[in-house]
């Protein structure tokens, strides 16, 4: 580790803080419906959308409606993809001849795509088009990372409203996201990015001729249109196979850097946007600060573990750190901090391969998807994620120092603690229960590409990150199989949706409840009190649903390469 290192993982945080609050406040106006700069250029085309859709922006939704518009929503979704994927061959704008799509996987990056996951059983430029990689997935991404958003904006509006019966109106949430915040900022961004180098074409493949003479192919395509989206968005599904680490995706240190605070930027944000609300700013603070700590630590493991290597490495001379896996124009820790933001936001993008990080590095990853990843969290499942958590710690809170379990004005109950429970519960049920499957059945087994503790760790990690929504993967897995595209589909559509109805549930919940004004049985929740109570919870809830897997998969794996031995 290095003062250089650090200094780059302090200049990181400090600009993601400073975003912040400006973006908090913009959010916030063009979700309550307020004027914005863009109001002028912009209002015209929202109403007229409203217009031709025929959504009355003025009537609102009861949680259960803003639920099923939101799923019947995704099903339209699921099935653009899937056709267009199918029906690829006989498709238009397909220079390199790309032929269509097999059922399951298909099925597979239907899924993925939709519930904002952009888990890839596949090389982008060998395997889809032009129209599929923009009218199917980039499509995906603007809608799948908007409805994340909106779902927190109608969770926080849950806790903001009183004696109310609704929770917004999804159609009109999701429009704003997409007119107003993520539209406008990937416009001047994917102009940033063709500047810094990343193609924007829809002209063929390139032949090139190398020095010795051969051929050579150069995909290309609508690469900074997709690539901006998949950072802002907390996406991360790449237009080549090779992610963030291709020089076409990421191709200097400044663009590695933006797509990092891009990657955060919107989801610290959503924390003000939740203060704001509820009239105090200063739970938003608390809220981003638990983020924080998590964050920090996680970096700080990650970084160190792959800047001392193993003992394997340094018997073999190689000393300096980890470079295995990793680009020499990001380094150590860039890519360290890249992995540790990648998956605490629930994007996916890699710099580095994951496969190739030492066994404790490679664990922070793992661990911060387990988690939830809601230490920032994709854009807006972040946020209502960890609200769920500060829904429990509140309850214990109140059971340990017998106050009443309230959070910014309203009682936590019985059915807000069920809801908070039952949708986090639904991660290990998947990632634990498909691990298991797989490692004992045959077909499954021969997937993967190392045996003992990190072949164990390879397939862990793909059900963490499908049922956790993120899409960064452990390559040595073969994943394009009958058996893990369908249960892959299955874990991401569980992973997404049976998490956000437990909390549409209690958005709906909340709404309906009185605000009660603080008094002194109040816990009070913007002090580091809060802080370390709610940090405490979720690295509790974490131990005791995945401890036994994190034992087996990189901790033995860590204890074996240090003792000599190379799985």
């Amino acid at each position: 580790m290095t003062a250089i290192g650090w200094l780059q993982i302090i200049l990181f945080c400090v600009i993601v803080l400073v975003l912040t609050k400006p973006l908090g406040w913009y959010m916030t106006r063009v979700f309550n419906g307020e004027r914005t700069f863009l109001s002028p250029v912009l209002r015209p085309v929202e109403t007229g959308l409203y217009w031709i859709s025929g959504v009355d922006e003025k009537r609102e939704q009861h949680w259960l409606t803003y639920t099923v518009a939101m799923l019947l929503f995704h099903v339209g979704g699921f099935l653009i993809i899937y056709g267009l994927m199918r029906l690829q061959a006989v498709l238009p704008f397909n220079p390199a001849g790309q032929s269509a799509v097999a059922e399951d996987l298909s099925f597979n990056t239907a899924i993925s795509f939709i519930t904002n996951t952009n888990w890839q059983n596949y090389g982008g430029e060998s395997t889809l088009s032009y129209l599929v990689q923009m009218m199917g997935l980039t499509h995906q991404n603007f809608l799948s990372a908007a409805t994340g958003i909106v779902l927190a904006l109608a969770l926080i509006r849950g806790f903001a409203r009183a004696s109310v019966r609704t929770v917004g109106n999804f159609w009109v949430d999701v429009t704003r996201c997409t007119l107003y915040v993520l539209l406008p900022i990937c416009i001047v961004y994917t102009l940033f990015l063709v500047w810094g180098g990343i193609p924007q074409t829809l002209g063929a493949y390139v032949e090139a001729t190398t020095l010795e003479g051969a051929k050579q192919t150069i995909a290309v395509g609508p690469v900074a249109s997709q690539v901006a989206i998949k950072m802002l968005g907390t996406n991360g599904g790449g237009f080549f196979n090779a992610n963030a680490a291709h020089p076409f995706e990421n191709p200097t240190a400044l663009s590695n850097f933006v797509q990092m605070i891009s990657i955060f930027a919107l989801g610290a944000a959503l924390t003000n946007v939740f203060g704001r609300m509820v009239g105090n700013q200063r739970q938003g603070w608390a809220i981003l600060a638990v983020m924080g700590v998590l964050f920090l630590a996680g970096v700080a493991v990650t970084y160190w573990a792959e800047a001392s290597g193993t003992s394997t490495l340094q018997a073999l001379g190689l000393t300096g750190g980890n470079m295995e896996g990793k680009e020499v124009r990001f380094g150590i820790v860039a890519s360290s901090l890249f992995a540790v933001i990648t998956t605490a936001a629930s994007c996916g993008a890699v710099n580095a391969m994951h496969d190739s990080f030492t066994a404790i590095g490679g664990m922070i990853p793992l661990i911060n998807i387990q988690l939830g990843e809601i230490i920032v969290g994709g854009v807006g499942a972040g946020m209502y994620g960890m609200l769920l958590f500060v829904v429990l710690a509140i309850f214990v809170a109140g059971l340990m120092v017998g106050r009443t379990p309230e959070y910014v004005g309203k009682k936590i109950e019985a059915r807000e603690v069920k809801m908070a429970m039952l949708a986090i519960l639904v991660l290990p049920l998947m990632i634990l229960g498909w691990t298991a499957v797989a490692v004992v059945l045959p077909s499954a087994v021969a997937s993967m590409a190392n045996a003992g503790p990190h072949g164990f760790s390879e397939v862990l990690y793909a059900y963490t990150s499908q049922t956790g929504n993120n899409g960064s993967a452990l390559a040595g897995l073969t994943g394009n199989t009958l058996f893990y595209n369908i249960t892959g589909g299955i874990s991401m559509f569980v992973g997404r949706f049976f998490m956000i109805i437990p909390a549409m549930a209690i958005a709906g919940s909340l709404a309906e409840k009185k605000s009660i004004p603080p008094s002194t049985g109040t816990f009070p929740t913007t002090g580091g009190l809060f802080v370390g109570l709610v940090a405490g919870v979720i690295l509790i809830m974490g131990g005791l649903t995945f401890f036994p897997a994190l034992a087996l998969g990189p901790i033995v794996e860590h204890l074996a390469m240090n003792a000599g031995n190379v799985f």
